[in-house]
């Protein structure tokens, strides 16, 4: 049985790898601190003999015994609201972390998968954005954080694989949603439906005129699991291409949820990206991938996870983001 380690295994797309590797024979061992992630969305998979869970940092030293044959680092805050509120570590388990994943590949002899994301697109000056731009992002503007971070890893590992001979896969994550989301992420979706559930108006930054790309989290597992296992090491986009403005996007979830309330209007925050829409065109050729579920479909599904929370949760949302506002 070949065995998988899946940092930020806790997290919103961590625990749905660790489903889809569980479903496909493997032996899982997710690891998280935590800070993000949630014990319960790993929990329906403790009582299984090929899964175990480590309770760990992976900004400092990882030991896993036995042997890997796959590592996939997911660990790291991926909302504006997390690596807002804890920058420094959110720099470190980018850099830190990913050097500990690598060197632990080394050791084990294991195939590497990181996270990236389309933020190292920063705010682009190329739509759609394909993984031959180098992006446009402001390294000391409240968002680098995050986007010099993920464009560190990609970095490192592919020094990794060109000066060590490294088995690597890069995957660029375009904005994903479905179950397991936190309602209190600042992302947009989760907060417009968590605006709606608790009968509040939604709130748009900017004039809402900025676009958004928007794929269901069964569709990326999908693609990032063709990934590890193909024999490609360059970064490909895996996202959905169906472009929506983030005002139309606002007015679906107000149709979806049947609620009466209006979009306002805030300013747009520091470094925001206008444009977001990814060429998929590389997944396409060399993993046979494309998105399959239709984002209505999807956000009925979302939308009946959420609506299934306790009420609390929902209130628990709303004054965990007006504290780390203040």
């Amino acid at each position: 049985m070949k065995r998988v380690l899946i940092t930020g295994g806790a997290g919103f797309l961590g625990s749905h790898l660790c489903d889809r590797f569980i479903k496909e024979g493997y032996h899982v061992i997710a690891m998280d601190n935590l800070i993000t992630g949630d014990i319960r969305n790993i929990e329906h998979l403790f009582h299984l003999p090929t899964f175990e869970f480590y309770h760990h940092d992976v900004s400092k030293f990882i030991h896993v015994s036995g042997d890997l044959d796959y590592i996939l680092h997911f660990a790291s805050p991926a909302s504006p609201i997390d690596y807002l509120k804890i920058p420094i570590q959110t720099l470190k388990v980018g850099s830190l972390g990913i050097h500990n994943c690598l060197g632990l590949a080394r050791v084990k002899n294991a195939r590497v998968l990181i996270a990236s994301t389309s933020e190292v697109y920063g705010d682009p000056a190329v739509h759609p954005q394909n993984e031959d731009y180098w992006g446009n992002v402001n390294p000391v503007g409240p968002r680098g954080v995050y986007d010099e971070a993920k464009r560190f890893q990609e970095a490192i590992t592919m020094a990794y694989h060109t000066y060590h001979g490294l088995e690597t896969r890069i995957v660029r994550i375009f904005n994903t949603y479905g179950p397991r989301m936190r309602l209190n992420d600042g992302r947009v979706l989760p907060a417009f439906i968590g605006q709606a559930l608790r009968g509040e108006d939604l709130t748009v930054f900017g004039d809402g005129s900025q676009t958004r790309s928007f794929c269901y989290v069964d569709d990326l597992v999908e693609g990032i699991y063709r990934l590890l296992l193909s024999d490609y090491a360059y970064p490909v986009n895996i996202g959905n291409p169906g472009e929506i403005t983030i005002r139309e996007f606002g007015e679906e979830i107000i149709k979806l949820t049947g609620t009466k309330q209006k979009l306002i209007v805030k300013p747009l925050p520091t470094d925001d990206p206008k444009q977001r829409r990814p060429d998929i065109t590389r997944a396409q050729q060399i993993l046979g991938w494309e998105p399959k579920v239709s984002r209505a479909e999807g956000l009925r599904i979302t939308y009946d996870y959420f609506r299934s929370l306790p009420e609390e949760e929902l209130y628990k949302a709303a004054y965990h983001r007006e504290f780390v506002k203040k």
